[in-house]
């Protein structure tokens, strides 16, 4: 059954391997296009392309941003010395007797374990193979990825839900704009009656004068457009809900459209309740939209 999915979503997944763990994490608010992050440790540049691929097999649309978290326990490893550093230490070392011989300053020569004992100089090389990773780190990898279209299809069912009922609310609104429209045209014949008879009272006015005077009016008024075209987006988002897919800019097209055919109704109401009736359209409207906006 085809399905609308969230561009909201968020997912994780956690492995070992030796004395090596780690943590992916996914998550995606809603964007324009597919935009991907990835954020990986130094060593595993390798997996960003692979990671991107994936993504991108089953994402059309969001900003989604991936994180690999990665813990190596501190035992483990190799301890080396860092020649680079330790040349620098060194020369720090002489320079500084140097420059105390010079001030006539005595300094006792420093040992070994003092040297080992500063930064950088004594470093510890992790034993386990970063390629020996990568397989691991995949297949937990597409279990968080997994994980996140489960949640993207979910929320989307949510959204299924909730623009249905919007829809449904603003099909029942047209209707009833429909009927106070009726109303209102019976209601207005009877005020323009009433003001020709009271203008032929005191002066003389051209019937065909009058006849363009009514029909301007009428026109003016008439909402029967905005009704036919608001009932149309309703048939044509259902069409897009039921197909599902990648349909969020579709909807957020037919959202503004909505929009303005709710704008000019209530522009041309000249009535309470429909105006009224206008308003809500327009508030169930903007609802719709917020939702739209997260629809892949």
């Amino acid at each position: 059954m085809p399905v609308i999915r969230s561009m909201t979503a968020f997912a994780t997944a956690q492995g070992t391997a030796d004395a090596t763990t780690w943590v992916w994490d996914i998550r995606s608010v809603n964007g324009r296009g597919l935009d991907v992050k990835v954020r990986l440790p130094d060593g595993f540049s390798t997996l960003e392309g692979e990671v991107r691929r994936k993504i991108s097999a089953v994402c059309a649309r969001g900003n989604i941003t991936v994180g690999l978290r990665l813990n190596r326990a501190a035992s483990d490893g190799v301890p080396e010395m860092d020649q680079d550093r330790l040349d620098i230490i060194l020369g720090a070392l002489d320079q500084i007797q140097d420059r105390a011989f010079e001030k006539g300053v005595t300094l006792g020569q420093p040992t070994a374990a003092d040297v080992l004992a500063q930064r950088g100089v004594l470093v510890t090389r992790p034993t386990d193979d970063t390629d020996a990773l990568i397989e691991p780190l995949t297949t937990d990898f597409d279990a968080a990825l997994s994980a996140f279209i489960d949640m993207r299809t979910a929320e989307g069912a949510t959204l299924h839900d909730l623009l249905t009922g919007q829809l449904n609310e603003i099909e029942t609104l047209t209707a009833q704009a429909a009927e106070a429209a009726k109303t209102r045209t019976t209601a207005q014949k009877s005020q323009i009656d009433a003001a020709l008879a009271r203008i032929a009272d005191q002066t003389l006015v051209e019937p065909d004068r009058i006849a363009q005077e009514l029909a301007l009016i009428a026109v003016k008024s008439d909402i029967t457009e905005e009704i036919d075209r608001l009932g149309a987006h309703v048939a044509a988002a259902r069409d897009l809900i039921a197909t599902g897919g990648v349909v969020g800019r579709k909807l957020d097209f037919l959202a503004q459209e909505f929009n303005r055919e709710a704008n000019t109704l209530c522009s041309k109401a000249q009535d309470k309740t429909l105006t009224q009736i206008g308003l809500a359209l327009k508030a169930v409207i903007d609802q719709m939209r917020e939702q739209v906006q997260n629809t892949e």
